[in-house]
C-alpha cells in the first residue's frame, strides 16, 4: 500500500494469480471495500506466465512501475519482473519493462531510493539453485527497470525465529526516518504462525556494505489472538503525522495460505529513533486513529482481503 496526492493505492495479485490489481482509497479501512482495477493480465505462456506473486506499486519521476515476482510453472524459474505505466495514471495500462537480473530465483523484489537519489533493489533469493533457504539480496539500479550490478548478500536467516518450518528471510521493505534506513522483512514459512517481522538497521548510507546493516528482532510476531503476521508495508496517516503499518495475518494456526487477510495499525517511535511496531491488534479491533486523519468515520478495520 502506498499514499499518494489524497488516495491510498493497494497493489495485489489475484487467483489464480495471473493477474495484478489496484484498489484506490480516500481512507486505509476504505481499501478492502474497493473492487479495484485490472491493470495487467501474464501472458498466456512464457517465463512470467504463471504465479504472479507480491506485485508492489512505485512512483519514479512521471511513471509508475510495478515490480513482481513470476515463474513458467516452474518453482525454481522465479524471477522478478517489473511493468511501467503507460502515462501518469496508476490505475492506467502497463506494459512489461523485462526481467531484472538477479543472478537466479528471486521474489518480493522492492526499491530504496537513498537521499542522493541512487536506486538500490533489495529481494529474497536462494543462495544456490535449489530450495531450502531464502536470503536477502540488494544491487544498484541503473534505471526502474535495470540492475546494475551483481547481487551483494546483506541478510541471511541465521537465528531461531528466523528457521520455523524453513529458514526463510523474505519481504523486504524499506522504511526510513532522520537519515536511518530501515529494511523490515518477514521470517519463518510464510504457510506458518510463526511468520514474523525481522529488521535490518543502516544508520552509515553505504548500503552494499553487509557489515553496515545491524539485525534486530523478531520487531513484530505473534500472539495468542493474532498468527502469522508478516509481509508489510508503511503509509502516512492523510495528515502526515502518523505512522501506519500494513500486514497480513493467519486466522488459523494449522499450515496454509488461504487463510491471510490484511491488517493495519499505527505506530509509534523510541527515544533511540527505532520503530516500536507493539503488537499486533486482534481481527475487528476498532481503529481508532488521532484526528484529523480520516475525512470519514472508521468502522472496525480493514475487511478481509486476500493476501
Amino acid at each position: 500500500m502506498i499514499h499518494h496526492e489524497g488516495f491510498y493505492y493497494y497493489c495485489e495479485s489475484k487467483l489464480p494469480q495471473r493477474s495484478i490489481r489496484i484498489r484506490k482509497s480516500r481512507t486505509i479501512a476504505g481499501i478492502g471495500q474497493d473492487p479495484g482495477v485490472c491493470v495487467w493480465t501474464a501472458p498466456a505462456t512464457g517465463r512470467n506466465s504463471h504465479a504472479v506473486w507480491a506485485p508492489e506499486l512505485h512512483r519514479f519521476g512521471d511513471k509508475w512501475y510495478i515490480y513482481y515476482a513470476a515463474d513458467d510453472g516452474q518453482n525454481e524459474n522465479h524471477r522478478m519482473w517489473v511493468l511501467e505505466s503507460e502515462d501518469d495514471n496508476p490505475l492506467g495500462k502497463y506494459h512489461c519493462q523485462g526481467e531484472l537480473k538477479t543472478d537466479g530465483w528471486a521474489i518480493d523484489g522492492t526499491v530504496l531510493t537513498a537521499n542522493d537519489g541512487k536506486m538500490y533493489f533489495i529481494w529474497s533469493g536462494w543462495p544456490g539453485k535449489k530450495d531450502g533457504q531464502q536470503n536477502l539480496y540488494i544491487a544498484r539500479m541503473k534505471n526502474p527497470w535495470t540492475v546494475a550490478n551483481h547481487r551483494t548478500l546483506i541478510c541471511t536467516p541465521d537465528q531461531p525465529w528466523e528457521r520455523n518450518a524453513m529458514p526463510i528471510c523474505e519481504g523486504p521493505q524499506v522504511l526510513k526516518r532522520n537519515g536511518d534506513v530501515f529494511i523490515v522483512y518477514s521470517a519463518s514459512g510464510s504457510w506458518t504462525e510463526d511468520y514474523c517481522l525481522g529488521m535490518l538497521h543502516n544508520s552509515t548510507g553505504d548500503f552494499l556494505n553487509p557489515a553496515a546493516w545491524q539485525k534486530r528482532g523478531p520487531v513484530f510476531e505473534k500472539t495468542e489472538e493474532v498468527w502469522g503476521v508478516g509481509h508489510c508495508a508503511f503509509v502516512k496517516s492523510l495528515c502526515g503525522t502518523e505512522d501506519w503499518i500494513v500486514y497480513h495475518a493467519k486466522s488459523l494456526k494449522t499450515h496454509g495460505w488461504a487463510d491471510r487477510d490484511v491488517h493495519a495499525k499505527r505506530f509509534i517511535w523510541t527515544a533511540e529513533g527505532l520503530p516500536d511496531f507493539g503488537q499486533p491488534t486482534p481481527r475487528r479491533t476498532p481503529i481508532s486513529p488521532a484526528k484529523p486523519v480520516f475525512s470519514e468515520p472508521v468502522g472496525t478495520g480493514l475487511a478481509p482481503m486476500a493476501a
